[in-house]
C-alpha cells in the first residue's frame, strides 16, 4: 500500500495544475500576503463574536489578522526574547496581543505542531511531497487518499510551495478559515458559518 501511494504521488500530483478552492471558500485579500521570515501561525478566537482570528510569528515579530477581512489588527515588532518563538515552551504557544492580550495562542510551523486537517462537514487537507523538498497542498472532499475521482471534482491541487519553504497548512478549529504558510508568505480562503459544506451540513 505504501508503495502503491508513492508511486500515485510520483505520477498522479506532478500532472495537475494548480486551482482555487471551490465554492463556498473564498480568498482573502491577495493571494500569498507577503510575510518575510515567516515561522509559523495560529488560530486565536476574537473575544465576544467568537470570530477566527489568524496569529503569524515571524523573525520581525508577531502580527493578528481578521481571518474574513485579512485586516491587520495588531503588532508587536518586539515581543518578550523569552516568547518570541513558540519553542521556548512546551506547547509551542506565544502570547496574544491587541484584543486576544492576556492569553497564549499554540503555533504550528517551523517547530513544530499542527493545524487541523479536516472540518465537521466532510473537508480534508493533506500536503504532499511528489517532487521533495516542495511541497503541494490538495483540499478534498472525498476522505483523502487515494483521491478516486478526477481532479476539479472532489479534490483540488490549491497550492503548490516550489518557490519557499512550507511551514503549515490547516483549518481553523471552527472550520471557517483555511490557511496555508509558507516561509515568505500567508494564504488565507474562508466561508461564512451558514454556508454548507461537501456533505450539505449547514454550518452554525
Amino acid at each position: 500500500m505504501r508503495q502503491d501511494n508513492q508511486q500515485q504521488l510520483r505520477e498522479r500530483f506532478p500532472s495537475v495544475s494548480e486551482t482555487p478552492p471551490p465554492a463556498p471558500w473564498r480568498p482573502v485579500l491577495n493571494r500569498r500576503n507577503p510575510i518575510g521570515g515567516l515561522l509559523g501561525i495560529g488560530f486565536p478566537v476574537a473575544p465576544g463574536t467568537g470570530h477566527d482570528l489568524v496569529m503569524v510569528v515571524s523573525v520581525d515579530g508577531h502580527g493578528l489578522f481578521d481571518s474574513v477581512t485579512g485586516e491587520k489588527i495588531a503588532r508587536d515588532r518586539d515581543p518578550d526574547p523569552d516568547d518570541r518563538t513558540p519553542d521556548a515552551v512546551p506547547d509551542l504557544s506565544c502570547p496574544g496581543l491587541g484584543p486576544i492580550a492576556g492569553t497564549r495562542v499554540r503555533i504550528a510551523g517551523r517547530f513544530g505542531g499542527g493545524l487541523h486537517t479536516t472540518t465537521a462537514d466532510g473537508w480534508s487537507l493533506e500536503v504532499v511531497s511528489p517532487e521533495w523538498p516542495h511541497h503541494r497542498v490538495v483540499l478534498s472532499t472525498d476522505g483523502g487518499m487515494p483521491h478516486s475521482g478526477p481532479h476539479g471534482e472532489h479534490w483540488w491541487h490549491i497550492f503548490d510551495s516550489n518557490y519557499s519553504a512550507l511551514r503549515t497548512a490547516g483549518f481553523s478549529p471552527s472550520g471557517r478559515t483555511l490557511a496555508v504558510a509558507t516561509s515568505s508568505d500567508l494564504t488565507l480562503w474562508t466561508r461564512r458559518t451558514a454556508e454548507a459544506g461537501p456533505t450539505g451540513e449547514n454550518r452554525t
